[in-house]
C-alpha cells in the first residue's frame, strides 16, 4: 500500500476508478503478471510490490482486492 495508498511512482490509488480504468481494461491476468514480474510503463511496478517474499497467490489476492475496490 506504500504506492497504491499514496500514488507514489505513478501507482493508481486504490478506489480511484478513473486511474485504474485503463489498467483494468488490460485484463486481470495482465495486472497480476505485471504485479508478479514487475512492469514499467504508466509508472513503475516493482516485482511483487518490492517484497520478494510474497507468493504468487498472495500477489494475486492483493491485485484482485485492489481491482475490486477500484471498479
Amino acid at each position: 500500500m506504500a504506492c497504491h495508498g499514496t500514488g507514489a511512482a505513478g501507482a493508481p490509488v486504490v478506489g480511484d476508478t478513473e486511474g485504474w480504468a485503463p489498467r483494468i481494461a488490460k485484463g486481470l491476468e495482465t495486472l497480476i503478471t505485471h504485479a508478479i514480474d514487475g512492469f514499467q510503463g504508466e509508472g513503475v511496478m516493482p516485482a511483487r510490490g518490492g517484497n520478494s517474499t510474497l507468493t504468487d497467490e498472495e500477489v494475486r489476492l492483493a491485485v484482485e482486492h485492489m481491482v475490486a475496490q477500484s471498479q
